[in-house]
């Protein structure tokens, strides 16, 4: 076995693989960019190499700089994780030419398989049904747009070497399409340094169904079943299962037997993933193949108690596999959330800045409940604008579909974060969505479900008066800490007021609170009792209840009159006052927010793109105004309504942030 590998990575896939490592008596190497100095994985790690500016086309991905680190420190093998070099079958072959093990696929897979026209041209062959596309290379816009008026609209644009949703758009239309082309040669260039595009067929109401495949040196391969990844935004994964709940064992078996048949057709060893998309009548058509680690591989690990990084370690050391497909077993079900720094209040867009509280719930492994958090970050540390946004991947399992999203709901729930915008509160309303409950999922769930994108959630009423029970009991602590401290009151307990407006979410309650030791009894105007019990102490953040016998999380913050509260997807104030100030505040004016109308904000930390427009121009409805890049990703600006330009407060090559203002109008 390996004594010493490298991890040519960062972030939670370095730390993922180090944890395994670790376990199998493996010395790890870490290698950290001038902006990862300070990151987890260098922590993590038993020795750690430094390779330069933070830019990855200044660092991770130089192969150059990725051997010197492997032979400085001696390391016989190297896991490259995802992204980055994984699928680069140059750095296979520069591994290979060092006689450094290549914890992946041999070179002549990643070609065939890791190059997504080349992979489907393989499938075609194979006989395997593939979604219709052109599969040449596309030379320009125009080109694109005839292609895609071929094909018919609407269509995908996507990087021959993408992945991780990089350098894909959907064009409805020939505008879209050249637009998009564009912009995804952009990014394919930036992120991959390989700007090939080909476009196929856009096929509407599918599920998106991946195999996991595990083939060793010496033939052998298995499938270790199906996860269903249909939560996309932006063809970016979110929430992963496993299994599916849209699969049945007929068609698991034909999926997973040509995901290795398709394997084995390219002499392919290690982990990889076979996607598929699948529609209505369970016709399933194959995608591509990534030749790597997935992100969301927790999830099959869950639910079939094998270590997919393990393994990869095991086959690349010349190990024959250990398990047959008989030995794969399908045990509960999984789910994974994947945890971003983006603002789902402004279109998801990305956030970076310092984590001054990252406080995931505990992490346990019981009977009949797991939760499991793969993360690089920690309290402190800073989520930096030139890598991918993600903060950690949530995973919970279960003996069943239900016991797994409730655990998740609680998971979510009791996830603290704080110092930059988050996903939270849509992750935990998608948990909620009647249709995600029961599994009647596409991958437009997010476009269809949200249109006008997140605006928060609203409690139902039953939920409301759980969380205005669990406000007025923890007022109620909070007034008598503030009157012990005062010193004011000898009896306090006795001079704190029974009764309390609790006002949410444009509702009132006026209540009356019978304490006794240890709780309270909450009784509302209608004659309805609610009994709250909690160890809650006056500037804990995370409040655990016990609501009429049922448990209740909350992630408080402090405001005046009241309390900040955040739960299920909501965030919400939530004001506990005296019968007289309520009355009171139904008399003060509203204070008015500034008009900002005339005015485009730039909506997330970034880099200035180009300017389309100059001062004195007219602009349309809709029409481009700017583009901005943040995590390597391109957001064209566009104009809300006709308008002529008065002021350009911002050039290309200049860094924003949020809410600088780009321009204003007449």
């Amino acid at each position: 076995m390996f004594k010493k590998i490298l991890i040519a990575n960062r972030g939670e896939i370095a730390c993922r693989v180090i944890k395994t490592a670790r376990e199998m008596g493996i010395e790890t190497v870490a290698i950290y960019s001038d902006a990862d100095r300070n990151a987890l994985h260098v922590r993590m790690a038993d020795e750690a190499v430094h390779i330069g500016p933070p830019p990855v086309s200044e660092s991770y991905i130089v192969i150059d700089k990725v051997m010197d680190a492997i032979r400085q420190t001696g390391a016989e093998a190297v896991h490259p994780g995802y992204g980055f070099l994984s699928e680069n079958p140059k750095f296979a072959e520069a591994l290979e030419a060092e006689g450094v093990a290549f914890i992946g696929p041999p070179k002549g897979a990643i070609e065939a398989m890791g190059d997504k026209i080349t992979s489907k041209k393989i499938a075609q062959d194979a006989g395997v049904s593939t979604v219709p596309g052109y599969m040449g290379l596309i030379e320009d816009a125009d080109e694109a747009v005839k292609i895609s008026t071929d094909i018919g609209y609407p269509v995908m644009i996507k990087a021959s070497a993408g992945g991780g949703g990089k350098g894909m758009r959907i064009a409805w239309n020939d505008e879209e399409a050249r637009d998009g082309f564009q912009s995804s040669k952009n990014e394919a260039k930036s992120s991959f340094g390989d700007d090939r595009i080909f476009i196929e067929k856009f096929v509407t109401q599918p599920r998106h169904i991946e195999i996991q495949v595990l083939c060793d040196q010496h033939g052998a391969g298995i499938y270790l079943n199906e996860r269903e990844c249909s939560i996309q935004r932006r063809n970016q994964k979110v929430i992963e299962e496993a299994p599916s709940p849209f699969l049945d064992e007929k068609t698991r078996r034909a999926m997973g037997e040509q995901a290795v048949a398709l394997a084995q057709a390219v002499d392919y060893t290690s982990a990889g993933t076979v996607e598929f998309i699948v529609d209505g009548e369970r016709n399933f058509y194959f995608l591509e193949m990534n030749t790597r680690l997935q992100v969301e591989h927790p999830v099959t690990e869950l639910i079939t108690g094998v270590d997919l990084v393990e393994q990869m370690i095991r086959v690349a050391n010349g190990e024959k596999l250990k398990i047959a497909q008989e030995d794969v077993k399908l045990n509960g079900w999984a789910i994974e959330s994947r945890l971003y720094a983006e603002d789902p209040y402004r279109g998801f867009l990305p956030s970076i800045g310092r984590l001054t509280r990252y406080r995931p719930p505990a992490e346990l492994a019981v009977e009949g409940a797991v939760v499991r958090n793969d993360t690089g970050v920690y309290e402190g540390g800073e989520i930096s604008m030139y890598y991918d946004p993600m903060i950690a991947k949530l995973c919970t399992w279960g003996p069943d579909r239900a016991a797994a999203i409730e655990g998740m709901r609680t998971a979510l729930d009791s996830f603290e974060i704080e110092g930059i915008a988050h996903n939270l509160p849509f992750l935990s309303a998608v948990m909620d969505h009647p249709k995600f409950v029961s599994g009647d999922i596409t991958t437009a769930f997010i476009e269809e479900e949200y249109p006008d994108g997140f605006q928060g959630v609203e409690l139902n009423e039953k939920t409301l008066r759980r969380v205005a029970a669990a406000c007025a009991a923890m007022h109620r602590v909070a007034e008598i800490r503030r009157t012990r401290i005062s010193g004011r009151m000898d009896n306090h307990e006795r001079r704190i007021g029974e009764e309390w407006v609790v006002t949410l979410q444009g509702l009132s309650h006026r209540v009356l609170i019978d304490a006794y030791r240890g709780g309270s009894v909450v009784r509302f105007e209608d004659g309805s009792e609610m009994k709250v019990e909690s160890a809650w102490t006056p500037g804990d953040q995370l409040a655990t209840l016990d609501v009429d016998g049922a448990p209740l999380v909350l992630k408080v913050g402090k405001i005046p009159g009241g309390f900040r509260i955040r739960s299920r997807g909501a965030d919400m104030p939530v004001h506990v006052r005296t019968p007289r100030q309520a009355e009171l505040v139904q008399r003060m004016p509203e204070k008015q927010p500034p008009d900002t109308s005339k005015m485009l904000l730039c909506p997330m930390p970034g880099l200035m793109v180009k300017v389309n427009v100059a001062v004195g121009d007219e602009v349309q409805e809709g029409q481009a105004l700017c583009t901005v890049e943040a995590m390597k990703m391109e957001n064209i600006l566009r104009a809300e309504r006709k308008g002529v330009v008065a002021a350009i407060h911002a050039d290309a090559g200049d860094s924003l942030a949020v809410d600088d203002v780009i321009m204003e109008f007449e």
